[in-house]
């Protein structure tokens, strides 16, 4: 693939996607998601990659969307961006793999939403996240709005989306944005961990349980629940749930092979 803003690499069983324009703070353009948008299908195609994890540098995992594209637009370039946007984060949200927003620096506006979509985020202890679309005379385009809120309480949602708060790493992990802070050094090392947890999961169920919890955030509690059980019912039809089960009665730890 020509990839100019994104590096995409495989590294055993990881899916590694860095944004890769450092003269801009990794700042989100339509060309940033135009490739973000060719490499989440083919992480969602190949078997071999079992998590996926988003990052950029150390400066900034994504300073929000690039303002030098967006101060001279009208109505239809903002519609444009944002559908953009909009699209390959559901992408993002609705990749069948586990997916982890490693966060170094600033991770503002755009780049908060895109680590949003991710199923988990962990930081750097020199991390900063926030929404300040506010303080531009806008509000956020590609999710924030909705995500964040579902995510934490509303108060602190709405404390950062209203006032543009942006906000350190301890205060993130507290609130319930972050997973796990760890020291920037360690960062790309903590992340690799997780992702190894991960990957010693049963495939299909990893799969199952992101697809309930997805479908069910956007459904009633009754539904969610049927979407569940489905998911539930269905993977007594795996391999793994027999290897599973057979090792817990045998006392010994279960060999999945994803099947």
């Amino acid at each position: 693939m020509d990839l100019k803003n994104i590096i995409f690499s495989k590294e055993e069983g990881i899916g590694w996607i860095r944004f890769n324009r450092p003269d801009k703070l990794n700042a989100l353009n339509p060309e940033v998601f135009f490739e973000l948008g060719k490499v989440i299908p083919i992480c969602a195609a190949d078997d071999d990659i079992r998590v996926v994890i988003l990052t950029g540098n150390e400066k900034a995992f994504a300073a929000g969307a690039d303002i030098d594209h967006m101060a001279n637009g009208d109505i239809k370039t903002a519609f444009k961006l944002s559908d953009e946007a909009i699209v390959v984060q559901e992408r993002l949200a609705d990749l069948p793999k586990p997916t982890i927003a490693a966060i170094s620096g600033y991770a503002l506006g755009g780049g908060l939403e895109v680590a949003l979509c991710c199923d988990f985020r962990i930081a750097a202890d020199n991390a900063v996240v926030g929404l300040p679309e506010i303080n531009l005379g806008i509000i956020p385009g590609g999710g924030g709005t909705q995500r964040l809120p579902r995510l934490i309480n509303y108060c602190n949602a709405a404390e950062m989306i209203m006032l543009g708060s942006m906000i350190k790493a301890e205060k993130a992990e507290r609130i319930g944005i972050l997973n796990k802070v760890v020291s920037a050094q360690d960062l790309e090392k903590e992340v690799k961990a997780f992702a190894q947890k991960l990957m010693r999961q049963p495939a299909m169920s990893l799969r199952a349980a992101k697809i309930a919890m997805r479908k069910g955030l956007n459904t009633s509690l009754k539904d969610g629940i049927r979407i569940e059980q489905d998911l539930f019912c269905m993977l007594f039809g795996t391999q793994d749930q027999k290897e599973g089960m057979a090792a817990f009665i045998e006392k010994r730890k279960p060999q999945f092979q994803g099947k």
